[in-house]
């Protein structure tokens, strides 16, 4: 891919169809409990868990970052930071790759898209999300966003506040990046992949999922969540392959699962970062799992770890209008049961399903119609509420598949069953 090629070159290139992949099995090494929950103050002490098997977790996340092998923690931010196109210490042993013209390309071209990303849309998500998410991002709630692929970039820029990030998506994980034991005559093709995995996301706000689904078959998300993370200051302080068991709770294993693996438990990654002038330790969860009702059947440990958050916040973009349909019905319940709150756009849920005795809904941007790939998703209920209420406020940023300024749109839910203060 040529680095320096338009972005308008994708404005028609919009994703066709969304994931068809599954999940194969690793061979074990030991056993973690459950996810925590946290209370609406984000106070682990406060807040009781739902049974004992989760008190291991919240140990492991009131951990600090002084109890981190800080080894492990220097390599793997050593291996973020040189993937993401930032200088590493002379000290380091990646230090001397960055003098190679595949390393200074790669880290151009990151640095100029990112500085035009940061420039006209991050930094203004930020500013919305300081006014109109201040009360939820007062708290440390568990973020859940299902559809998510990698993207924990925009998770973040909205909720930077989240204990856990519990993210699912059908992209493998992928191996925890090892630059290392990479030759340097390799080095360019490697990079120039994760170029090219980044490339719709920058420009756009999204992943294409066809792209994703030849661009991350090899790699999985790794890299992608390497870079995101990296990119919004945070230290990495370790990274473990992990899957779910029947019962919901998590096992540590020594691999992501390969090729042709038997599938029996659900494969995932979780790593544990620090954001830069913070000391407590945050978690990202990341599930290779397939969310339509026929797979959720027979993997039914992913619900089980879902409903162990206590009042997570969900997010939803560019989701495919998948929980439209009656096939993905048991994961839009779940959402809808378990949520203290939900933000999305357009392509999430239909507004028909928020039940108006236990949510309220505020409503922000614009709304006319989907796009035409999804022309068969639009809302009449929908496009009366914007044609009607004045008082809904403009986005000075594109999000999702109407990614255009004036275009996008965005509906924040706060359950009325989940004590919390409204924004």
């Amino acid at each position: 891919m040529n680095r320096k090629k338009l972005p308008y070159l994708l404005l028609a290139a919009i994703p066709t169809l969304f994931f068809v992949q599954s999940c194969t099995n690793n061979t074990k090494l030991g056993t973690e409990s459950s996810v925590p929950g946290t209370s609406a103050t984000g106070d682990l002490a406060q807040s009781p868990l739902k049974n004992e098997k989760q008190a291991g977790a919240a140990q492991d996340s009131q951990k600090s970052a002084s109890q981190f092998d800080e080894k492990k923690s220097a390599k793997l931010t050593d291996a973020a930071k040189f993937i993401a196109g930032i200088k590493v210490d002379a000290s380091s042993p990646l230090a001397s790759l960055q003098n190679t013209r595949a390393w200074s390309d790669h880290a151009s071209y990151l640095e100029n898209a990112w500085g035009k990303l940061d420039a006209q849309q991050l930094s203004k998500i930020r500013q919305w999300s300081d006014a109109e998410l201040k009360s939820l991002n007062q708290s440390s709630s568990p973020i859940f966003y299902p559809f998510s692929g990698p993207d924990f970039l925009y998770a973040y820029s909205f909720f930077p506040k989240g204990s856990q990030y519990i993210m699912a998506g059908l992209e493998p994980v992928g191996d925890i990046p090892d630059l290392e034991k990479i030759p340097e005559s390799q080095l360019d093709k490697k990079l120039r992949s994760i170029d090219t995995a980044l490339y719709a996301i920058l420009q756009l706000s999204f992943f294409r999922t066809n792209d994703m689904k030849e661009d991350l078959a090899e790699k999985g998300v790794m890299p992608i969540l390497f870079v995101f993370l990296t990119r919004t200051n945070n230290k990495i302080l370790d990274a473990q392959h992990i899957e779910l068991d029947k019962n919901g709770n998590i096992q540590v294993v020594d691999a992501a699962p390969k090729d042709g693996a038997a599938q029996k438990l659900i494969p995932g990654v979780k790593i544990s970062f620090l954001p830069a002038g913070e000391s407590q330790p945050r978690t990202l969860y990341y599930f290779s799992v397939d969310l339509s009702n026929e797979a959720l059947e027979k993997t039914p440990e992913f619900n089980t770890f879902v409903k162990q958050l206590q009042q997570p916040v969900t997010y939803l973009k560019a989701a495919s209008y998948l929980m439209y349909r009656d096939n993905f019905s048991n994961i839009r319940n779940l959402i809808l049961e378990q949520s203290s709150s939900l933000l999305q756009d357009d392509s999430g849920m239909p507004v028909s399903y928020f039940d108006s005795s236990k949510w309220d809904l505020k409503f922000y941007g614009n709304y006319t119609h989907p796009i035409d790939l999804f022309s068969v998703r639009e809302q009449p209920e929908l496009k009366k509420i914007y044609q009607s209420d004045k008082s809904i406020k403009p986005l000075d940023f594109g999000i999702g598949y109407q990614f255009q300024v004036g275009q996008s749109n965005l509906m924040l839910a706060l359950s009325k069953q989940q004590p919390q203060s409204k924004p």
